[in-house]
Protein backbone atom coordinates (compact mmCIF):
# COMPACT_ATOMS: atom_id res chain seq x y z
CA UNK A 1 0.00 0.00 0.00
CA UNK A 2 1.33 3.30 -1.20
CA UNK A 3 1.84 6.09 1.07
CA UNK A 4 -0.90 8.20 -0.10
CA UNK A 5 -3.48 5.32 -0.13
CA UNK A 6 -2.23 5.42 3.55
CA UNK A 7 -2.92 8.53 3.95
CA UNK A 8 -6.37 8.39 2.40
CA UNK A 9 -7.42 5.70 4.21
CA UNK A 10 -6.37 7.73 8.10
CA UNK A 11 -8.23 10.65 6.57
CA UNK A 12 -11.54 8.96 5.50
CA UNK A 13 -11.64 6.72 9.16
CA UNK A 14 -11.23 9.67 10.92
CA UNK A 15 -13.33 11.89 9.01
CA UNK A 16 -16.04 8.59 9.44
CA UNK A 17 -15.08 8.95 13.61
CA UNK A 18 -15.89 12.93 13.82
CA UNK A 19 -18.79 12.61 11.68
CA UNK A 20 -20.12 9.95 13.68
CA UNK A 21 -19.72 12.32 16.65
CA UNK A 22 -21.31 15.55 15.22
CA UNK A 23 -23.87 13.16 13.41
CA UNK A 24 -27.18 13.87 14.77
CA UNK A 25 -29.88 10.46 13.79
CA UNK A 26 -32.76 13.14 14.51
CA UNK A 27 -31.53 15.32 12.11
CA UNK A 28 -30.31 12.94 9.33
CA UNK A 29 -34.06 11.41 9.55
CA UNK A 30 -35.53 15.12 9.08
CA UNK A 31 -33.05 15.48 6.28
CA UNK A 32 -34.31 12.41 4.47
CA UNK A 33 -37.95 12.82 5.09
CA UNK A 34 -37.24 16.21 3.76
CA UNK A 35 -35.66 14.98 0.52
CA UNK A 36 -38.48 12.26 -0.10
CA UNK A 37 -41.28 15.20 0.84
CA UNK A 38 -39.51 16.86 -2.42
CA UNK A 39 -38.90 13.99 -4.41
CA UNK A 40 -42.97 13.31 -4.06
CA UNK A 41 -43.35 17.18 -5.05
CA UNK A 42 -41.44 16.95 -8.39
CA UNK A 43 -43.20 13.58 -8.73
CA UNK A 44 -46.79 15.62 -8.69
CA UNK A 45 -45.15 18.41 -10.80
CA UNK A 46 -43.89 15.93 -13.00
CA UNK A 47 -47.58 14.44 -13.76
CA UNK A 48 -49.08 17.75 -13.93
CA UNK A 49 -47.36 18.38 -16.66
CA UNK A 50 -48.03 15.36 -18.36
CA UNK A 51 -51.41 15.85 -18.00
CA UNK A 52 -51.32 19.62 -19.29
CA UNK A 53 -49.84 17.86 -22.69
CA UNK A 54 -53.10 15.80 -22.75
CA UNK A 55 -55.11 18.13 -23.02
CA UNK A 56 -53.31 20.05 -25.19
CA UNK A 57 -53.50 17.16 -27.56
CA UNK A 58 -56.98 16.80 -27.12
CA UNK A 59 -58.01 20.18 -27.98
CA UNK A 60 -55.74 19.62 -31.28
CA UNK A 61 -57.52 16.65 -31.96
CA UNK A 62 -60.84 18.73 -31.69
CA UNK A 63 -60.03 21.21 -33.93
CA UNK A 64 -58.80 18.19 -36.41
CA UNK A 65 -61.68 16.15 -35.89
CA UNK A 66 -64.01 19.70 -36.98
CA UNK A 67 -61.32 20.24 -39.47
CA UNK A 68 -62.75 16.91 -41.05
CA UNK A 69 -65.85 17.10 -40.70
CA UNK A 70 -65.66 20.54 -42.61
CA UNK A 71 -63.58 18.90 -45.54
CA UNK A 72 -65.93 16.25 -46.32
CA UNK A 73 -68.36 18.61 -46.43
CA UNK A 74 -66.95 20.33 -48.66
CA UNK A 75 -65.98 17.50 -50.94
CA UNK A 76 -69.94 16.87 -51.47
CA UNK A 77 -70.79 19.96 -52.08
CA UNK A 78 -68.08 20.46 -54.90
CA UNK A 79 -69.45 17.05 -56.40
CA UNK A 80 -72.89 18.39 -56.49
CA UNK A 81 -71.76 21.41 -58.14
CA UNK A 82 -69.79 19.28 -60.82
CA UNK A 83 -66.20 19.91 -59.48
CA UNK A 84 -64.70 17.02 -59.04
CA UNK A 85 -61.42 19.00 -58.47
CA UNK A 86 -62.26 20.53 -55.93
CA UNK A 87 -64.17 17.79 -54.20
CA UNK A 88 -60.20 16.04 -54.69
CA UNK A 89 -58.17 18.43 -52.83
CA UNK A 90 -60.52 18.69 -50.58
CA UNK A 91 -60.72 14.75 -49.39
CA UNK A 92 -56.74 14.52 -49.95
CA UNK A 93 -57.21 17.55 -47.21
CA UNK A 94 -59.33 15.21 -45.40
CA UNK A 95 -56.82 12.21 -45.58
CA UNK A 96 -53.63 14.34 -44.66
CA UNK A 97 -56.17 15.83 -41.39
CA UNK A 98 -57.10 12.18 -40.29
CA UNK A 99 -53.58 10.83 -40.40
CA UNK A 100 -52.56 13.86 -38.12
CA UNK A 101 -55.33 12.66 -35.81
CA UNK A 102 -54.04 9.32 -35.96
CA UNK A 103 -50.99 10.45 -35.06
CA UNK A 104 -52.32 12.49 -31.81
CA UNK A 105 -54.50 9.71 -30.60
CA UNK A 106 -51.41 7.66 -30.44
CA UNK A 107 -49.35 10.39 -28.22
CA UNK A 108 -52.78 10.89 -25.87
CA UNK A 109 -52.67 6.77 -25.40
CA UNK A 110 -49.15 7.64 -24.40
CA UNK A 111 -49.45 10.27 -22.35
CA UNK A 112 -52.38 8.24 -20.63
CA UNK A 113 -50.27 5.52 -20.07
CA UNK A 114 -47.55 7.48 -19.11
CA UNK A 115 -50.00 9.25 -16.69
CA UNK A 116 -51.38 5.97 -15.39
CA UNK A 117 -47.78 4.77 -14.39
CA UNK A 118 -47.28 8.47 -12.83
CA UNK A 119 -50.60 8.23 -10.36
CA UNK A 120 -49.36 4.69 -9.75
CA UNK A 121 -46.09 6.17 -8.38
CA UNK A 122 -46.89 8.91 -6.76
CA UNK A 123 -49.27 6.87 -4.44
CA UNK A 124 -46.90 4.44 -3.78
CA UNK A 125 -43.90 7.04 -2.65
CA UNK A 126 -46.68 8.86 -0.89
CA UNK A 127 -47.10 5.74 0.79
CA UNK A 128 -43.46 5.38 1.88
CA UNK A 129 -42.98 8.81 2.68
CA UNK A 130 -46.43 8.64 5.48
CA UNK A 131 -44.56 5.35 6.83
CA UNK A 132 -41.12 6.84 7.22
CA UNK A 133 -42.50 9.65 8.60
CA UNK A 134 -43.98 7.35 11.31
CA UNK A 135 -40.86 5.38 11.66
CA UNK A 136 -38.76 8.98 11.91
CA UNK A 137 -40.81 10.03 14.85
CA UNK A 138 -40.66 6.52 16.75
CA UNK A 139 -36.80 6.71 16.22
CA UNK A 140 -36.27 10.40 16.97
CA UNK A 141 -37.97 9.08 20.22
CA UNK A 142 -36.36 5.87 20.94
CA UNK A 143 -32.82 7.85 20.19
CA UNK A 144 -33.60 10.43 22.84
CA UNK A 145 -35.06 7.99 25.48
CA UNK A 146 -31.84 6.62 24.87
CA UNK A 147 -29.77 9.69 25.48
CA UNK A 148 -31.69 10.15 28.38
CA UNK A 149 -30.98 6.83 30.15
CA UNK A 150 -27.11 7.26 28.79
CA UNK A 151 -26.95 10.47 30.75
CA UNK A 152 -28.49 9.53 34.05
CA UNK A 153 -26.17 6.62 33.54
CA UNK A 154 -23.25 8.47 33.38
CA UNK A 155 -24.17 10.60 36.00
CA UNK A 156 -25.51 8.14 38.62
CA UNK A 157 -21.61 6.60 37.82
CA UNK A 158 -20.04 9.99 37.99
CA UNK A 159 -18.84 9.08 34.27
CA UNK A 160 -20.42 12.63 32.71
CA UNK A 161 -18.26 15.28 31.52
CA UNK A 162 -19.90 17.89 34.24
CA UNK A 163 -19.22 15.46 36.77
CA UNK A 164 -16.21 14.64 35.94
CA UNK A 165 -15.16 18.54 35.52
CA UNK A 166 -16.42 18.67 39.13
CA UNK A 167 -14.88 15.51 40.77
CA UNK A 168 -11.53 16.83 39.06
CA UNK A 169 -11.98 20.30 40.41
CA UNK A 170 -12.62 19.12 43.65
CA UNK A 171 -9.76 16.70 43.76
CA UNK A 172 -7.15 19.10 42.59
CA UNK A 173 -9.03 21.67 45.40
CA UNK A 174 -8.22 18.51 47.96
CA UNK A 175 -5.16 18.10 46.99
CA UNK A 176 -4.20 21.80 47.50
CA UNK A 177 -5.21 22.28 50.68
CA UNK A 178 -3.49 19.10 52.32
CA UNK A 179 -0.45 19.90 49.90
CA UNK A 180 -0.80 23.34 52.61
CA UNK A 181 -1.31 21.94 55.55
CA UNK A 182 1.98 20.24 55.02
CA UNK A 183 3.42 22.98 54.22
CA UNK A 184 1.86 24.52 57.57
CA UNK A 185 3.24 21.69 59.70
CA UNK A 186 6.78 21.57 58.07
CA UNK A 187 7.19 25.31 58.43
CA UNK A 188 6.14 25.01 62.59
CA UNK A 189 8.34 22.30 62.77
CA UNK A 190 11.42 23.87 61.38
CA UNK A 191 10.37 27.28 63.04
CA UNK A 192 10.45 25.21 66.36
CA UNK A 193 13.74 23.02 66.03
CA UNK A 194 15.24 26.22 65.07
CA UNK A 195 16.58 25.11 61.58
CA UNK A 196 14.76 28.14 60.32
CA UNK A 197 14.96 32.05 61.60
CA UNK A 198 12.14 33.72 62.60
CA UNK A 199 10.69 36.82 60.73
CA UNK A 200 12.82 40.08 61.71
CA UNK A 201 15.74 38.34 63.89
CA UNK A 202 18.32 40.61 61.94
CA UNK A 203 20.22 37.31 61.17
CA UNK A 204 20.38 36.28 65.39
CA UNK A 205 19.76 31.91 64.75
CA UNK A 206 17.97 30.59 67.69
CA UNK A 207 21.24 29.03 69.17
CA UNK A 208 22.60 32.87 69.27
CA UNK A 209 19.70 33.55 71.09
CA UNK A 210 19.36 30.24 73.85
CA UNK A 211 23.48 31.57 74.50
CA UNK A 212 22.18 35.47 74.94
CA UNK A 213 19.67 33.88 77.32
CA UNK A 214 22.12 31.86 79.27
CA UNK A 215 24.87 34.78 79.75
CA UNK A 216 21.79 37.29 80.47
CA UNK A 217 20.65 35.16 83.50
CA UNK A 218 24.08 34.51 84.85
CA UNK A 219 24.40 37.91 84.93
CA UNK A 220 21.03 38.59 86.75
CA UNK A 221 22.63 36.35 89.31
CA UNK A 222 25.81 37.53 89.67
CA UNK A 223 23.81 41.12 90.47
CA UNK A 224 21.24 39.66 92.53
CA UNK A 225 24.27 38.07 94.73
CA UNK A 226 25.90 41.30 95.58
CA UNK A 227 23.37 42.89 96.23
CA UNK A 228 22.14 40.66 99.05
CA UNK A 229 25.82 40.66 100.03
CA UNK A 230 25.70 43.87 100.27
CA UNK A 231 22.13 44.01 102.61
CA UNK A 232 23.40 41.15 104.80
CA UNK A 233 26.43 43.31 105.85
CA UNK A 234 26.37 45.88 109.57
CA UNK A 235 26.66 49.20 108.68
CA UNK A 236 30.50 50.42 110.19
CA UNK A 237 30.23 53.45 112.89
CA UNK A 238 30.87 57.03 111.85
CA UNK A 239 34.08 56.92 114.69
CA UNK A 240 35.68 54.29 112.73
CA UNK A 241 35.73 55.83 109.38
CA UNK A 242 37.43 58.81 110.89
CA UNK A 243 39.58 57.20 113.38
CA UNK A 244 43.91 57.55 112.02
CA UNK A 245 42.36 60.27 109.57
CA UNK A 246 42.55 63.78 110.22
CA UNK A 247 39.22 65.37 109.22
CA UNK A 248 39.05 66.87 106.03
CA UNK A 249 38.78 70.72 105.72
CA UNK A 250 36.50 72.26 103.57
CA UNK A 251 37.29 74.01 101.05
CA UNK A 252 37.99 78.00 100.65
CA UNK A 253 35.97 79.79 98.33
CA UNK A 254 38.37 80.78 95.47
CA UNK A 255 38.72 84.51 95.89
CA UNK A 256 36.71 86.50 93.48
CA UNK A 257 38.54 88.46 90.90
CA UNK A 258 38.42 92.15 90.78
CA UNK A 259 36.54 93.74 87.90
CA UNK A 260 38.45 95.40 85.33
CA UNK A 261 39.16 98.77 85.77
CA UNK A 262 38.40 100.74 82.64
CA UNK A 263 41.21 101.94 80.53
CA UNK A 264 42.40 105.58 80.76
CA UNK A 265 42.21 108.13 78.90
CA UNK A 266 45.61 109.06 76.95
Amino acid sequence: MGLWQRFTMIFKAKASRTLDRVENPGETLDYSYQKQLEMLQKTKRGLADVVTAKKRLQHQTQGLEQSVVKLDGQARQALSAGRDDLARTALERKVLVQEQLQGLDQQIAGLEEQQRQMVAQQQELQQKVEAFRTQKEVIKAQYSAAEAQVRIGEATAGLSSELSDIGAATARAQDQVEQMRARASAVEELVSTGALDEVGSSGTSSLDRQIAALSADAQVDAELDKIRTELAAPAAPAAELGEGQPAEQPKAAPAERPAAEPEREQ
